[in-house]
């Protein structure tokens, strides 16, 4: 697995890599409705502010997109692990988590739903610990933030 910087013509596979693992976290929710909100949240929010890495293997023809990681070093805002579903318990969240610490050296925030057990322990396994609750804006789910510092 090699990691290198998120690249303008990266977008269609990196959202592509977002409906699908999402669809398969949460298979009861529409993301397809939700792909254009998406796309212009991508472009206009995360794009502009975080350091995107992106996690490739080597396929016969080309790269192929394993996962990415968006951080906010100015924030520590750790907004989105995203890893194809068939590398599910691969090591590829772990390591692109080691990306984002590299970039915010200083810590890491996020938000996750509280539903999503095998996330919150994940992170947990990962020095996070959950330090306050919330609501996601766009669905209302109730979400723990979490936290890492060094």
């Amino acid at each position: 697995m090699d990691f290198r910087p998120y690249k303008p013509a990266d977008e269609d596979a990196a959202i592509a890599l977002w409906l699908r693992s999402w669809q398969a976290a949460y298979p009861q929710v529409d993301f397809v409705a939700r792909l254009e909100w998406w796309r212009a949240r991508w472009r206009n929010e995360l794009v502009p502010t975080a350091a995107i890495m992106i996690a490739e293997r080597h396929g016969a023809k080309a790269p192929i997109m394993m996962g990415f990681v968006t951080v906010d070093p100015r924030t520590r805002y750790l907004d989105q692990i995203v890893v194809a579903p068939e590398s599910w318990g691969a090591g590829v969240a772990a390591a692109l988590l080691d990306q984002a610490k590299r970039r915010s050296p200083a810590g890491l925030d996020l938000d996750v739903n509280t539903d999503n057990a095998r996330a919150i322990r994940f992170y947990q396994k990962h020095g996070f610990s959950i330090v306050g609750a919330g609501a996601n804006p766009i669905s209302g789910k109730p979400v723990h933030r979490m936290s890492w510092r060094p």
